[in-house]
């Protein structure tokens, strides 16, 4: 499928990606990603979607990260910034750098969840470390972290 894909065989490269057992995770994001792009098949937001899902759902980051970016962008219904952020998370959690930048800016701007700048600062700060320049200017432009406080002595 990999072969035929890469030798722009869409046809092919999709009929081998459906064929292949349910339980293969990166066959299934590999069929979201061509009915996404309507590569070797018409073009099908919804069910690359409801595919992204399943693969993601089996433990799949790449999956969830690209699930959590089309229901922000909004490619199947209205963009979703609130259903996108958990999958995103899942993502950034398991090493993704543009799942953490995208889910630091849903939590930066308050976008549909209750704004959250010192996970933002975090998600910001481990793309950055991935070598995200859109993250290390996130993260200049975030007012700085307000002072703790030493703890108050009770008498």
């Amino acid at each position: 499928g990999v072969a035929a894909y890469d030798a722009k065989n869409y046809d092919e490269a999709f009929k081998i990606f459906s064929s292949i057992d349910d339980r293969d995770l990166a066959a299934m994001r590999n069929v979201a990603l061509m009915l996404r792009k309507g590569e070797g098949t018409a073009k099908d937001p919804k069910a690359a979607e409801q595919m992204y899902a399943r693969a993601a759902q089996g433990g799949l980051a790449t999956a969830a990260a690209d699930l959590g970016e089309m229901l922000l962008k909004g490619e199947a219904d209205p963009p979703d910034p609130k259903a996108a952020l958990p999958w995103l998370l899942g993502a950034a959690e398991a090493g993704h750098p543009i799942a953490a930048f995208q889910a630091g800016q849903i939590l930066e701007a308050g976008v549909a969840v209750p704004k959250d700048l010192a996970t933002a600062r975090k998600l910001y700060q481990q793309a950055a470390d991935a070598g995200m320049d859109e993250a290390k200017a996130r993260l200049a432009a975030l007012p700085a972290e307000p002072a703790k406080l030493p703890p108050t002595a009770n008498p």
